[in-house]
């Protein structure tokens, strides 16, 4: 799980280690996914992690490796990082533009190239991208954000359609959720 540290992937890693599974989470902040791994251990879970950045492509490959030297096998690469730091067009916010087209859409994108190879190897897998209801409902301040996970959405289809029958790829949209991605 990327982005496993907070909101959504910290509750995702915390749902799933409470139904038996083995995870390996990874996020920017080693002292967030630290206490989010221990938090699954203290429970009775099995977790490990690596701090990543998803927009190094090492890093999700480094990921994937963990979970197969730990594990022996990955099944599942839920792709959820993501940043929306918001606001007009106008305001010319370039860097932030670049920012989440890097995290969004092409740490997403790594994510798949690191994990495609196993599944491959495996003859199994499921790729999970966390896409945003942001891209079906298009509002003032959130144009490059609803953009990044649109082409996401694209991309997790166009997969989808290439998978096969041993891979699966899902796509979950959620809408606003009270987390502190919205503090950005």
């Amino acid at each position: 799980i990327t982005g496993a540290g907070r909101g959504i992937g910290r509750a995702t890693a915390i749902h799933l280690a409470t139904h038996g599974m083995r995870l390996v989470l990874g996020a920017r902040s080693e002292a967030e996914i630290a206490g989010v791994a221990g938090e699954i251990e203290a429970a009775g879970g099995e977790a490990v992690y690596r701090a990543i950045d998803v927009t190094r492509r090492a890093d999700l490959d480094a990921l994937v490796g963990l979970a197969c030297e730990r594990f022996g096998r990955l099944d599942v690469i839920i792709n959820n990082a993501g940043i929306g730091p918001l606001a007009r067009f106008d305001a010319l916010k370039v860097d932030d533009w670049d920012a989440m087209i890097d995290v969004n859409l092409k740490g997403a994108l790594y994510g798949i190239a690191a994990a495609l190879p196993v599944f491959k190897r495996q003859d199994s897998g499921h790729v999970i991208n966390v896409v945003s209801t942001a891209g079906l409902k298009i509002v003032p301040t959130m144009g490059v954000y609803a953009a990044t996970k649109n082409a996401l959405r694209t991309a997790t289809e166009a997969l989808r359609q290439e998978a096969g029958k041993n891979l699966r790829v899902t796509e979950i949209s959620p809408g606003f959720i009270d987390t502190t991605f919205a503090d950005a």
